[in-house]
């Protein structure tokens, strides 16, 4: 039975991440401070080969017992977090990131670091691969994540050449699906909050800046295949089918049967214009790409909301 540890394992890709390894075999090990994570995500998760910590990661970790692999999530990842806690989001991304890979060196554990393809920044190519350095803005409001997931993805890479580590670094894509938080100021459960009360949309901007979604199974699906491969270099991981804000709205209003109206608010700094993974390379060596359909995956997503009584 494989040993894992699982940082940010209470939030809400990290729960995902815990169940999909629990029933894959695996003794997994969840750490989480909960500030942005939720108790109620692991709950039912509660069994022998599973044990919550609740921790910081930037302090001294220390798990006792062989460990396998280490999974790093643990960040704030929507706007709405790292610009309310911005020193606690680079902290986790510098000290986080060194203290998980100094557990790694220790236990000679596979590493895998969460990334981001915020780390293309505001990008001036497109679709974005993953040789791209990005266009990221270092003192801009978003750049505490944005750098914090630069400098972890430098910290692996040392680890890697320097220790010899065995590392993985996922840069992940828009992904969505239930355990969604719905105030946190992504686009998907603000839209279907919006959707479900009869609120107007609120866009930023003109609503033709372009995102593209992963649902929630897919992208577990890929990050485990990846930790078991043996990529050191950075794997985009993503949905690679491209759409504007507005289209997204118009799709929610018409899974739901809801006619809305657009309310549109300026445009945050620093917004990327564009993102589409070009995931080439996840096809080639990982023989992943993403098979749930956008609107399957939002309607999924909307009744889980639904079902959990957010909204009536």
């Amino acid at each position: 039975m494989p040993r894992t540890l699982i940082t940010g394992g209470a939030g809400f890709l990290g729960s995902h991440l815990c169940e999909y390894l629990l029933a894959k075999g695996h003794e997994v090990i969840c750490i989480d401070n909960l500030s942005t994570g939720n108790i109620e995500n692991i709950e039912q998760l509660h069994r022998e080969q599973f044990t919550f910590i609740k921790q910081d990661v930037t302090e001294y970790l220390y798990i006792k017992g062989p460990i396998d692999y280490i999974l790093h999530f643990a960040s704030p990842a929507s706007p709405v977090d790292y610009q309310r806690m911005p020193i606690q989001t680079l902290k986790v991304g510098s000290l986080g990131t060194h203290k998980a890979l100094g557990l790694a060196k220790e236990k000679q554990a596979v590493f895998l670091l969460a990334s981001t393809s915020e780390v293309y920044g505001d990008p001036l190519v497109h679709p974005q691969k993953e040789d791209y350095w990005g266009n990221v803005n270092p003192i801009g409001p978003r750049g505490v994540y944005d750098e914090a997931k630069r400098f972890a993805e430098a910290m692996t890479m040392a680890y890697h050449r320097y220790h010899g580590i065995s590392t993985r670094i996922a840069r992940i894509f828009n992904t969505y699906g239930p355990r969604m938080r719905l105030h946190d100021g992504r686009v998907v459960p603000q839209f279907i909050y919006q959707v479900l009360t009869n609120k107007p949309l609120t866009v930023y901007g003109s609503g033709r800046q372009t995102r593209s979604f992963c649902f929630i199974s897919d992208l577990i699906e890929g990050i485990y295949k990846l930790l078991l491969s043996n990529i050191s270099d950075p794997v985009n991981i993503g949905n690679p089918n491209e759409m504007t804000i507005l289209e997204l709205g118009e799709l929610l209003l018409k899974i739901s049967g809801g006619k809305g109206e657009i309310r549109y608010e300026p445009l945050p700094q620093d917004d990327p214009q564009t993102r589409q993974p070009d995931i080439t390379k996840a096809r080639a060596q990982l023989k992943w790409e993403p098979k749930v359909p956008l609107e399957e995956g939002l309607k999924t997503t909307m009744d889980w909301f639904k079902n959990k009584g957010v909204v009536s």
